[in-house]
């Protein structure tokens, strides 16, 4: 199997990783830390390709995919999961290049990287493209509205995503986490419920891709929470969410 992650040099990626290599898996490891790229393929089993770069240089992303494929001669699953989280303020004006920057890794490189693979596995008859959304991309979240915004995006791409490739047997999967431990959230200064532990999430994430699911909450007590934040009618999740507690600002 091959396959193809991004945001592999920590926390949900490099648990991803962890887990296709232990399956046997041939891994394409993209982060932008070369050196912790390097360390994680080195104590990985089997043989592995990293690419250090940013995954909002497109060019650079799809140089990767071509070395990767040129070297695999295919790929069965790509996972979007390279993503940034940081708190924003529409007023505030040095907040702009943030909500760009989170757009920018979020979504936008979601398409840069699913876009080098698509015709490719169209002439190989299937495969699992994987996007990495969130809980918070369900309801808006105060001052969350890039992070929050940007997981609502990849959701509702991948839906469509999945409905243009129906017919070729490429599978969109959407995963989107609760609380998991990783570096990204141990920044929160506020309790997390039902917190898992990313291996824990990785395995579970795994079989979902494997099954060719189109959409999965995980761990799956945020996947009740998250279908009763749909049904709650906008004037009491308004006061339910007054007082959250919010996630810090970039600098802040």
């Amino acid at each position: 199997m091959h396959v193809f992650i991004t945001g592999a040099s920590s926390g949900l990626g490099l648990a991803l990783a962890e887990q296709y290599a232990r399956h046997g898996a041939r891994l394409g490891l993209v982060g932008r830390r070369k050196q912790a790229l390097d360390a994680l393929a080195a104590r990985l089993p089997g043989e592995h390709h990293v690419y250090a770069l940013d995954v909002r240089d497109r060019a650079a992303l799809h140089a990767a995919a071509r070395d990767f494929l040129a070297h695999c001669g295919g790929v069965d699953v790509v996972i979007a999961s390279a993503g940034i989280s940081a708190g924003t303020l529409t007023e505030a004006d040095e907040d702009f290049a943030v909500f760009k920057a989170i757009f920018d890794t979020n979504v936008m490189a979601t398409v840069a990287t699913f876009e080098p693979f698509i015709e490719g596995m169209k002439r190989q008859g299937g495969g699992r493209l994987v996007g990495i959304a969130s809980v918070a991309g369900i309801r808006g979240l105060p001052g969350a509205g890039a992070y929050s915004a940007s997981k609502s995006a990849v959701i509702t791409y991948c839906e469509s995503l999945r409905l243009e490739l129906a017919a070729s047997g490429i599978k969109v999967v959407t995963i989107a986490p609760g609380y998991i431990d990783t570096p990204m959230t141990r920044h929160n200064p506020y309790g997390m419920p039902f917190l898992m532990p990313a291996g824990a999430f990785a395995r579970q994430a795994r079989r979902a891709i494997e099954r060719g699911v189109s959409y999965r909450v995980i761990p799956w007590q945020m996947g009740v929470v998250s279908r009763l934040m749909r049904l709650i009618p906008n004037a009491l999740y308004d006061r339910l969410a007054r007082n959250a507690p919010r996630k810090p600002r970039a600098g802040a």
